[in-house]
């Protein structure tokens, strides 16, 4: 089959240097064919790109979609983030049953498919023999119903973290380290699918290395994972706690200790990375170890500014993570790029990022990061994972420069999206999806999980 974007007027291909484009984009078997001044084919059919912007499908390396239905959880909003992990994720994950999950889900697909996604890594780390489902198996269906190419980042804990003292909390969800492992094997062995072309992906991925692995067990977890060919992924340094931790049990900083445990390195991306030195980052970059970036996650939480820009100049990978909706409350593509354009540049000067920066980490940087080399850029023999912003809403009016609009609005709304040249999102819509409809049952929800946790509570 072949299909012709045409009339493009505002295109990034999404390349460090920020390259633009214009004219027409030939896709063909599921691959951009061609681009430039191309006229359609007898029998071919055509796109309209008028009026928009085009870039690559953005590619979204850390979230965490059962947290789409614990937004604003009141006890979590005025709080920094250990705090928040005891009143938010941690006491209502007995109630995530596979109703919530596949709610929650449908609800963290939709929003950040509508904002230009087309690949998702989803930490998931809520596994307990508690459940009478199979999270991964859940997460796995849902994302085949949208159609998103996705990475499952397996997370679990063999232990629960030392310093939770809230009496209120339900007793921490763990696993044995042979069970962990098996499990993700036997994950792996259904849906980790190692091809350039991948539409499914499993990553080891414990919540993290530091707090929820006893530390004879972290050689044994990166083994195991480069054995069966998986990435690894987790949080890191998301705030001083985690400096402070090893500091104090193994008397060197997060980064260092976790190189010599095998858990850095061209197979390996961390979430957050917000305190690290400049000494990290030579270590990060010259590994090839990457960064899922989650600005707004760390700023509603008051965890500090992680330095992507820095670790983006050292030659490192950079990418864009949403990160749980119960963190930041707006888990979407377009809030998470303003957000990294505006923070970075708020703390440090207007020479700190460009718009341009931004969108290769939210495509490029995405793909690298999570081991694509066919997706994240428009050119020929590329992937055709596409993406075309509407440029209809008057926050888009008057812009002299509306090849920055996914970036610099905030509210990146997608009009058409491909995966392999499949449709994702027509028109504004998602086909099959009802929104009006999974708000209803996310509200019903909500109110259930609030319900539960008063009771909990009484």
């Amino acid at each position: 089959m072949s299909l012709l974007i045409q009339n493009i007027d505002y295109g990034l291909t999404g390349d460090a240097a920020g390259t633009r484009f214009s004219g027409a984009i030939r896709i063909r078997d599921g691959f951009i064919a061609e681009m430039g001044d191309l006229s359609p084919l007898q029998g071919e059919e055509t796109l309209d790109a008028t009026g928009s912007v085009v870039t690559p499908g953005l590619v979204n390396t850390h979230h965490h979609l059962f947290q789409s239905l614990l937004k604003a959880v009141p006890d979590g909003m005025n709080v920094g983030l250990d705090t928040w992990l005891q009143k938010c994720p941690y006491a209502f994950w007995p109630f995530i049953d596979a109703d919530a999950l596949r709610i929650s889900a449908r609800v963290g697909l939709a929003e950040v498919v509508l904002s230009g996604a087309t690949t998702v890594a989803d930490h998931h780390y809520l596994f307990s023999p508690t459940y009478d489902y199979d999270p991964a198996e859940l997460l796995f269906d849902v994302a085949a119903e949208f159609g998103v190419r996705f990475v499952l980042a397996r997370g679990g804990n063999t232990k629960g973290r030392e310093y939770f003292d809230d009496p209120s909390l339900p007793p921490a969800f763990k696993e044995p380290m042979a069970d962990f492992i098996a499990s993700i094997g036997n994950t792996a062995k259904r849906w980790h699918d190692p091809s350039q072309l991948a539409m499914t992906r499993v990553a080891m991925a414990p919540t993290t290395p530091i707090f929820n692995l006893d530390p004879h067990e972290l050689p044994g977890f990166a083994e195991a994972a480069r054995d069966m060919g998986l990435r690894m992924h987790s949080h890191l340094s998301e705030n001083t706690t985690y400096v402070d931790y090893t500091l104090k049990h193994f008397g060197v900083r997060p980064v260092p200790w976790l190189a010599k445990q095998g858990w850095t390195g061209a197979d390996v991306w961390f979430a957050h990375l917000v305190e690290i030195t400049p000494e990290e980052i030579a270590h990060l970059a010259e590994s090839g170890t990457g960064m899922a970036h989650c600005t707004q996650a760390n700023a509603r939480l008051g965890s500090g500014i992680a330095p992507a820009d820095g670790l983006h100049r050292a030659g490192g990978i950079v990418s864009i993570g949403v990160d749980g909706a119960g963190a930041n409350e707006a888990a979407d593509m377009g809030a998470a790029m303003y957000s990294a354009f505006a923070t970075h540049r708020a703390a440090k000067g207007v020479d700190a990022v460009t718009a341009e920066m931004v969108m290769h980490w939210a495509t490029m940087g995405g793909a690298k990061a999570l081991g694509f080399e066919k997706i994240g850029h428009i050119a020929p023999g590329m992937a055709a994972d596409i993406a075309l912003f509407d440029l209809s809403h008057p926050r888009n009016m008057g812009l002299h420069d509306a090849a920055l609009a996914p970036v610099i609005t905030g509210a990146a709304q997608v009009r058409d999206s491909f995966v392999g040249g499949k449709r994702l999102v027509r028109d504004g819509k998602i086909p099959g999806l009802d929104l009006s409809d999974l708000g209803a049952e996310a509200r019903e929800m909500t109110a259930q999980l609030m319900a539960q946790r008063a009771a909990a509570l009484a």
